[in-house]
């Protein structure tokens, strides 16, 4: 029983679906499915039931994918530890500069605590790189928001947070409850500089073409409120500093948290910090599997 085909048994058992499992693998679906096949041979009994309704798992199927799991777990932390022995273990990590997050800092805990040995590099970007590096090359594994461009990536959403509009504390709008994007159709907003990503640049405008000043990071985006009484956006859990506050905005989508890395990449030290970041999310009230301009 090879560590491939379990890993293969375990996408389609958790996916439910040979066509999204294949998705997963990047594969195409016929291997996948021979390969289930030839394992079923092999273990001389079902793993699914298939049928026009679906694919489900037999009791077998369900043992069998508590061992995987634990197997294939195990697999990786010997490979991190050898990694770790022979001093090769490290892990690059991209997050967007001037962010402060429970969260993040409880995930930075449950990894230090799993993986002691590995040495983790910390590369911090401004808001002109939604993927922190991940594009260029530059980090292993981005925890960050969307959206961005994900061609050739793998993106788990952590959390969503609702936003809100960032202003002047002294703006008529500043009494409101909450706001609509209309509210706001008249004033000035933040801009990121030329070839940040679109997506990006397209969430943190309100889904409009905009005008106002080009800005880069989190402080520029306040002080351009501050100094200019320009809107910016924020997660409405972000204490805003002194002479600002934050107002819900009632029509716009949540920022979602994320952890992304490249879809082709396997290290298993990847594959444990998104476990990690997800159980670390959910355990501070996070959603399920995008640091943000304020």
């Amino acid at each position: 029983m090879e560590l491939r085909t379990l890993r293969y048994f375990v996408a389609v058992a958790e996916e439910l679906h040979f066509g999204r499992a294949a998705v997963r693998l990047h594969m195409s679906q016929p291997p996948l499915s021979r390969a289930i096949k030839q394992l079923e041979t092999e273990l001389g009994a079902a793993l699914f039931h298939r049928s026009s309704a679906g694919v489900t798992l037999t009791p077998v199927g369900a043992v069998l994918l508590d061992e995987a799991r634990d197997l294939l777990d195990h697999a990786d932390r010997v490979r991190v530890r050898v990694a770790a022995a022979t001093g090769a273990a490290s892990l690059t990590v991209g997050i967007l500069g001037d962010s402060a997050d429970p969260d993040a800092t409880r995930l930075a805990g449950a990894y230090h605590r799993r993986h002691p040995d590995v040495e983790v590099h910390i590369r911090e970007t401004d808001l002109t790189d939604p993927t922190c590096g991940l594009h260029a090359g530059l980090v292993d594994i981005a925890l960050t928001r969307g959206p961005f461009d994900e061609t050739g990536l793998t993106v788990c959403e952590l959390r969503a947070d609702p936003v809100g509009a960032l202003l002047r504390a002294d703006d008529p709008l500043a009494r409101r409850d909450s706001l609509k994007l209309a509210d706001l159709a008249d004033r000035r907003w933040f801009l990121f500089p030329e070839g940040t990503d679109p997506d990006w640049q397209s969430y943190w405008n309100g889904g409009e073409p905009r005008e106002g000043p080009v800005v880069r990071g989190v402080q520029e985006c306040r002080q351009a409120v501050l100094w200019n009484g320009t809107v910016g956006m924020t997660p409405v859990d972000h204490e805003p500093p002194d002479g600002l506050t934050v107002v819900p905005l009632i029509d716009m989508e949540p920022s979602r948290v994320v952890v992304a890395w490249n879809e082709a990449d396997t290290n298993p030290l990847i594959r444990s910090f998104v476990q990690i970041a997800t159980a670390a999310y959910r355990g501070g009230g996070g959603a399920t599997s995008r640091p943000a301009p304020s």
